[in-house]
């Protein structure tokens, strides 16, 4: 389970940063995987209305947002982005990252295709301004809620706080470690009692990921997935990711990861192996299986085809036990 904190003010060791380090170590207390992008150190352009990303799936503009946005925010199972309020919105550099969000947004809705994580993954919004107004985060709201659909994350809420203006107003607030806290707690709920998965296999690059991302479009709600290679590829393969939009099944975004990588979030219950042979790692208590399927990596289409849908069969099968 991994929970992505975009951090979206330009101040060091202000009030933002604080409120989303505090969240971010309560959802470490429960076991979660946590990473923070500072948004404001990223080189990300505005959108520019290029029209590519309605069209093909892609945005044409080269910057942090792919290779680095877009897959950490596929990979991420709880999006939390934090921001003070400037002129009732997000800073410029978070909204520029809102923006280029339209890509995942055209992935889903103009090309129809469904990103594997999107059942379970949630979104939480932090923000606090200067002012006490009772429209003060509106606008920040309402962003929130089409940033969370456009990523894929169900919007479970929020944190606000008015009157926060100086250094340290934010850690000096008499509620804000127990309202986290209670938010956390509630937010990673219905994740903590899945059953954890390792799909592996040489290069991460095919029948490992084939095999996570059907686990997780039948089964996210019960299973924590994760997925590596023992030698992983530069690339997932591009016959792929074209067999799985078949069947409607976002694979793009995908950048494949070493098996220690891929157990870094604490050891797996089911290790289930596709050719890695004896460089799987071993973990005390996990059932272990091999399935036994050909490598499809420089085979045609058809053959790829086919390898998926044995994929699909075995992992229907292996949902039922578990």
């Amino acid at each position: 389970m991994l929970v992505l904190g975009l951090q979206g003010s330009p101040r060091k060791k202000g009030n933002t940063e604080f409120l989303l380090e505090l969240f971010m170590a309560e959802a470490a207390k429960l076991g979660a995987q946590t990473h923070i992008t500072d948004v404001c150190k990223k080189h990300i352009e505005p959108c520019k209305e290029f029209t590519t990303c309605e069209k093909k799936g892609f945005c044409p503009i080269k910057d942090d947002m792919d290779p680095e946005i877009y897959p950490l925010l596929r990979r991420a199972d709880v999006v939390v982005p934090a921001s003070p309020v400037f002129f009732y919105n997000v800073t410029a550099q978070l909204k520029a990252l809102i923006d280029r969000s339209q890509t995942l947004w055209a992935r889903k809705y103009r090309l129809n295709l469904i990103d594997p994580r999107r059942k379970m993954r949630r979104g939480f919004m932090l923000s606090q301004g200067a002012t006490k107004g009772k429209n003060l985060f509106v606008g920040i709201d309402l962003t929130a809620k089409y940033f969370f659909d456009a990523v894929g994350a169900k919007d479970e809420g929020s944190l606000y706080y008015w009157q926060i203006e100086h250094r340290g107003d934010m850690e000096k607030h008499p509620t804000v470690r127990e309202d986290v806290k209670a938010a956390v707690a509630k937010l990673l709920a219905p994740f903590l009692g899945r059953k954890k998965v390792l799909f592996a296999c040489r290069e991460n690059a095919c029948r490992s990921q084939m095999a996570g991302a059907f686990a997780q479009v039948l089964a996210g709600d019960r299973l924590d997935v994760t997925i590596g290679g023992s030698e992983p590829a530069a690339q997932v393969n591009p016959l792929m990711k074209t067999v799985m939009a078949e069947k409607g099944i976002d694979m793009e975004f995908i950048i494949p990861q070493s098996i220690e990588k891929a157990i870094e979030g604490g050891n797996p219950e089911y290790i289930i192996t596709m050719g890695c042979g004896e460089a799987c790692p071993f973990v005390p208590g996990a059932q272990k299986a091999d399935w036994a399927l050909p490598d499809p990596a420089g085979k045609d289409i058809d053959f790829m085809r086919k390898v998926r849908d044995e994929i699909e069969e075995k992992v229907k099968a292996f949902i039922q036990t578990v």
